[in-house]
């Protein structure tokens, strides 16, 4: 994922999201790469959920909700 418009770095962190949520995202994954010859599918869905979940968090204004200190709970 590029962003010209911002400076970002790359961090690991566990996070929690639903099982339906992954169900979605490795169910249409398999859905748009489709089969090998083989009919395994090849793609990285752990990549893919880190690229979506950055995107969400870099489209949606995690920035600005980052910066409200009622948004912490320590």
């Amino acid at each position: 994922m590029e962003n010209s418009t911002q400076d970002t770095v790359m961090i690991s962190a566990n996070l929690e999201i639903t099982a339906k949520s992954l169900q979605n995202i490795v169910g249409n994954a398999k859905k748009i790469v489709g089969r090998n010859e083989k009919g395994h599918y090849r793609v990285d869905t752990a990549d893919l959920t880190a690229r979506m979940i950055s995107r969400f968090l870099l489209e949606k204004g995690f920035e600005a909700w980052a910066e409200d200190i009622e948004n912490y709970d320590l």
